[in-house]
């Protein structure tokens, strides 16, 4: 058994898109939307077979997403090597976003950083 995708709701489809795209490698498809209901998504392709489904819809609820809360937590991706943590963790922070945390190694070994990007949610570099 394998995980298929992990769906991510957000209220900016194309920035969200383009953050996977232009930081992590994300390879998206041509989108689909559903003229009914508005609801219009992307699945994002990473190196490994792992699929990222973006999904947006008017009249959304948007709660506040404290960095300390039940659910899900953050999407990890793996970069490689400690240098490539450090390099993206760099950029994304020169670009204006948010790093919670790192890099650092951790108090059960992982090398990481935790940075606050797509619309409040964290994304985690690790090795």
């Amino acid at each position: 058994m394998k995980i298929e995708h992990i769906a991510l709701y957000v209220n900016d489809l194309e920035r969200a898109k383009d953050f996977f795209v232009r930081y992590l490698g994300g390879v998206p498809n041509a989108g689909y939307h559903n003229a009914r209901t508005g609801f219009r998504s992307y699945f994002l392709q990473f190196g490994d077979g792992a699929r990222l489904e973006l999904m947006c819809k008017p009249g959304m609820d948007d709660a506040p997403k404290p960095l300390a809360r039940t659910g899900y937590a953050h999407i990890a991706f793996s970069l490689g090597s400690r240098d490539a943590v450090d390099a993206l963790t760099a950029a994304l922070r020169a670009d204006g976003y948010a790093v919670a945390s790192g890099p650092r190694t951790t108090g059960d070994g992982y090398y990481e950083s935790c940075v606050v990007a797509v619309e409040g949610n964290q994304i985690e570099l690790t090795v």
